[in-house]
């Protein structure tokens, strides 16, 4: 990660990306990107350093020789285009660019220039090839030889140890249990935990926040099909489409470094799980702000309606699976009809970038301004579980 100070106002909005965007590497692009990820992914169960190379910050590619090999013309991309996306961190209000992963960065591409009808390895939509490489990997980060993997993805993205409840990265069986690693009782105090009326973070993450989803889809979310009833999986005319109606809207964005299990936002009650099917695209700032792709409402995802206990309101908890994430894990504390506090764990996310939107009734919450503010540029805000998002307005 690289720090570019900048002033607020200096901070300009993702730009799209176009195919016309891109270096003229590849002469046959869509094929060559999803051979690329095929090989990544092959490689990376026998090879440690292909494992880490997936992961790796696009600024990392001149580092590592042997991608050149299984990617031609990745320097060049790396060089020109190493996209990512300004964040601003909260407890210090530094602003810092992120660089972003190489494997989302290559699915980027299989998106752009592949589309939703072009056929590619073996007579495969871009869409089942997403799939089976998310599964392949997840069984890669499975696997006990994943292990090799661990300190250097500790070293990459400067994690601490300390507050981790097993610190001894030898103690993992695999790559994927070191990444939905649990913390200590006490590294995520909840802010505001006596105000029955307050709401925290539900993720270790990148959060943007809405009042509304007018405003949500006028300064992120650009997916021109994007609905509440089409993220829930339900019909227009449905009681929760009628609930859920303009709501304000919580999008908490946990990159790979992040700690990946996720938090009750609201002190409540648990309801129902429902399981939606889906893609497996990239959920990169990217590929949100993109009108041309749905990654929200496409995505693999499982909802979790919860109420919130001082108000009686229902609240939807989305939780969005991406590209190498094969699974969605509820844990212990989303057991129906259990009441759960802010900042309880409901469950964690395997491998990868990942997402959590929570919707709010219309008049529930009031967003904390920082937030505001932040999400207006729009730029977004790393925060913590349990850091205070807002509160039920007096």
């Amino acid at each position: 990660m690289s720090h570019i100070p900048a002033s607020v106002a200096e901070i300009k909005p993702i730009e799209t990306i176009h195919p016309s965007h891109f270096p003229k590497v590849f002469q046959d692009p869509a094929i060559v990107v999803a051979s690329a990820l095929s090989k990544l992914v092959e490689h990376s169960a026998h090879d440690s350093n292909v494992q880490n190379s997936i992961h790796a910050p696009m600024h990392m590619v001149h580092s590592l020789p042997f991608v050149h090999n299984l990617i031609p013309g990745i320097e060049k991309l790396a060089t020109e285009y190493h996209v990512g996306n300004f964040v601003i961190i909260r407890s210090t209000g530094e602003r810092v660019f992120e660089s972003m992963p190489l494997y989302p960065r290559l699915g980027m591409h299989l998106l752009f220039y592949g589309g939703t009808q072009t056929k590619l390895l073996h007579n495969h939509s871009v869409e089942s090839v997403l799939k089976d490489l998310s599964l392949r990997q997840g069984e890669v980060y499975d696997s006990a030889q994943s292990v090799k993997s661990i300190p250097s993805f500790v070293q990459t993205y400067s994690i601490g140890l300390d507050e981790l409840l097993e610190p001894d990265m030898s103690k993992y069986s695999c790559f994927n249990e070191f990444f939905f690693r649990k913390l200590k009782s006490d590294a995520r105090p909840i802010q505001n935990a006596d105000d029955p009326l307050g709401f925290c973070s539900a993720a270790d993450c990148r959060l943007t926040i809405y009042a509304s989803t007018d405003l949500a889809t006028q300064f992120w979310i650009k997916g021109s099909q994007f609905t509440v009833p089409s993220l829930l999986g339900v019909a227009p005319d449905s009681e929760q489409a009628k609930i859920f109606d303009d709501a304000s809207i919580a999008t908490f964005r946990l990159a790979p470094q992040d700690y990946h299990r996720f938090h009750s936002p609201i002190d409540g009650i648990i309801g129902d799980i429902v399981d939606i099917p889906g893609e497996y695209y990239t959920v990169n700032p990217q590929a949100v702000n993109e009108p041309g792709f749905d990654v929200f409402t496409a995505n693999k995802r499982s909802v979790l309606y919860l109420t919130h206990a001082e108000s009686n309101t229902p609240v939807a908890f989305v939780a969005i699976g991406a590209m190498l994430v094969g699974s969605i894990k509820w844990t212990g504390g989303a057991k129906k009809g259990a009441r759960i506090s802010r900042g309880e764990e409901l469950g964690y996310f395997a491998y990868g970038g990942s997402t959590v939107v929570v919707l709010f009734p219309k008049g529930l919450i009031t967003f904390e301004d920082d937030l505001v503010k932040n999400s207006e540029v729009p730029i977004e805000t790393v925060v913590k579980v349990g850091d205070s998002i807002g509160h039920v307005p007096a």
